[in-house]
């Protein structure tokens, strides 16, 4: 009995006394601690940063087509340190808007007239199934906006820069109106492909007023929930759009 009183009366002393190893850690727990993946969180955030200046500057055309890219001149542009210069530059890598190209290394990818053709093909495979989806599932709503977005742009008619703003809004909105998940994934992509070919049709008066006529086209048919024709005239539009690249891309050929 004497034997355990001992021992019961010695635990109580061991837990009442400060143990010198967690004395440390106490220290540490009244620092601010950092957030869960502070470090990996900043890193991703310089990655996606780079990533998105870069595909802008590809956009603005400031970067054309065969344009060198190097790590330590856009860490020195960006002004940061060439980890996430690399991360964004292999995510652009894979999305095929960066190449490697013999003697230059690494360039913004140049497409030939091949290359051109068939990213038209799947455009317009898949801005024709979006007018023909939206022609079934948009909303009434989505149809009031689509129409709107017609009239907004024969009303900026004149103003290149704003229509060729106004027309990649226009195509979102048809896309929106598909309501599926994946084909507005496919469509973003060959959309960022589309960035290589240089600047917007749009900002040419000719082709944006025969856009214009285009788009009416295809939201009447869209209007009228009739996947056929609303398949029909974005395909339409599509092909009248490649025509016109194919003729400033490689004039020296026919279309």
């Amino acid at each position: 009995m004497h034997v355990y009183t001992l021992e019961y009366n010695y635990l109580r002393y061991a837990a009442a006394r400060p143990n010198p190893m967690s004395a440390r850690p106490a220290a540490a727990a009244r620092r601010p601690a950092a957030a869960p993946g502070t470090g990996r969180v900043r890193h991703g955030a310089r990655s996606e940063h780079v990533y998105r200046r870069l595909r802008d500057a590809i956009h603005e055309g400031r970067f054309k087509s065969g344009h060198r890219v190097m790590e330590n001149e856009v860490a020195d542009w960006l002004k940061v340190s060439r980890t996430p210069v690399r991360d964004a530059i292999r995510r652009l890598e894979a999305e095929g808007m960066l190449e490697h190209a013999p003697r230059n290394g690494l360039v913004v990818a140049r497409l030939d007239r091949q290359a051109v053709m068939e990213l038209y093909v799947m455009r317009e495979t898949l801005e024709g199934t979006a007018a023909r989806l939206c022609a079934r599932h948009a909303s009434d709503m989505e149809l009031l906006d689509l129409a709107e977005l017609v009239e907004r742009e024969r009303q900026i008619q004149g103003d290149p820069e704003a229509v060729a703003r106004h027309n990649r809004r226009f195509h979102e909105a048809i896309h929106r109106g598909a309501h599926n998940r994946y084909l507005e994934k496919s469509l973003a992509a060959v959309n960022d492909s589309m960035w290589l070919l240089g600047k917007s049709l749009m900002l040419l008066p000719h082709r944006a007023q025969a856009a214009l006529d285009e788009h009416a086209r295809i939201v009447e048919a869209i209007h009228r929930r009739d996947p056929d024709a609303a398949e029909e005239a974005a395909r339409r539009h599509v092909r009248t759009a490649q025509r016109e690249r194919l003729k400033r891309l490689f004039p020296e050929s026919d279309s």
